[in-house]
């Protein structure tokens, strides 16, 4: 009877000793997943980081360039006046122009006719 205990007590021992075994086996795979999803978590956060900071630069580009669009839209709506301004100008500086041709090729032809007057005299 003893010797049967001690048998069922080396059994229980080997046992426990491979429960042991595949527990520290667990033990140290779930350790090694552990370390890779903290280096993992570590490279994501980093990444979040350089990702949060290109955030800001850009949103600053983008104010920069929003302030330069407002003033290139006030500069053109100026342009655009003065544009306006100067074809009117141009437009009455034509028709002026040609008011002027016109009353020249009239004198041009009363001189002709008074000169033709005189050399008849």
């Amino acid at each position: 009877m003893e010797d049967d205990r001690v048998a069922i007590l080396e059994a229980q021992l080997a046992q426990a000793k491979l429960i042991a075994e595949e527990a520290d086996k667990k033990y140290e795979e779930v350790a090694r997943k552990l370390a890779m999803v903290e280096a993992d978590l570590e490279r994501a956060e980093e990444r979040a980081e350089t990702g949060e900071s290109k955030i800001v630069e850009l949103e600053e580009e983008l104010r920069v360039v929003g302030n330069n669009l407002k003033s290139l839209e006030v500069s053109e709506e100026k342009a655009s006046k003065k544009e306006e301004s100067f074809s009117e100008q141009l437009r009455s500086l034509n028709a002026k122009c040609k008011e002027a041709e016109a009353r020249a090729e009239f004198a041009e032809r009363s001189v002709q006719k008074l000169q033709k007057e005189v050399d008849r005299l």
